[in-house]
């Protein structure tokens, strides 16, 4: 049986993280969001579970995508909640991808919670030698 060293530092750094989220997003709520690169792509998937297509804007320009949109309070002012653990309000995410995207062609999908934006890559211009006459 092995044993996990444990290290406190990590968890008061994982603490410390979780802490400054909620300071710097006053609605509590900020969806889990993986960007990663493939041969011709990016692609950004986003964990928005109870979001429709309409609670959810995508916009790209100047190299950046951002993600926004609204989680909207569940029931009625009439109910007691006896714990609220689900966090909702509005969110906005933007991430800076490293090289130009064809705006044109990204596409967004949103499936059983997740969301997943594909971003084709630009193709780089080609360089060749240019002849002095």
């Amino acid at each position: 049986m092995a044993f996990a060293r444990w290290d406190p530092i990590r968890d008061l750094l994982a603490i410390q993280q979780r802490l400054d989220r909620f300071a710097t997003d006053p609605s509590g709520w900020i969806p889990p969001i993986d960007v990663y690169e493939t041969a011709d792509e990016y692609v950004i998937t986003a964990e928005v579970p109870g979001l429709g297509r309409n609670d959810v804007q995508i916009q790209v320009q100047d190299g950046r995508v951002q993600i926004s949109g609204q989680r909207r309070e569940r029931g009625e002012a009439c109910e007691q909640y006896h714990r609220v653990e689900r966090g909702h309000g509005t969110f906005s995410r933007t991430f800076e991808l490293p090289l130009p995207v064809r705006t044109d062609d990204v596409t967004a999908d949103l499936r059983e919670g997740v969301l997943t934006v594909v971003c084709p890559k630009a193709k780089e211009a080609g360089s060749h030698r240019i002849v002095v006459s």
